[in-house]
């Protein structure tokens, strides 16, 4: 893998993260103030569920280099 490759990954991985971040805290704000009468671990949870599934996709694409796929397989 080159490092223009590499470079492109983590640019998605961190577009990525900050748009599920984002979301997570969003959404786990609007949680609090409408349903949890503004307690703050809707948000803390919102925002964690973001950078874990971000973390989950950053993942998967950089070790997809190194993984097998079944049409890459030899016949």
């Amino acid at each position: 893998m080159s490092e223009k490759e590499l470079g492109k990954k983590w640019d998605r991985c961190l577009a990525d993260g900050a748009i599920k971040l984002g979301t997570g805290l969003g959404l786990g704000i609007v949680f609090s103030v409408l349903f949890f009468k503004r307690h703050t671990w809707p948000i803390s949870l919102g925002s964690g569920a973001g950078l874990g599934m971000a973390y989950a996709n950053c993942q998967n694409n950089l070790r997809s280099h190194y993984m097998l796929h079944r049409g890459d397989k030899e016949q």
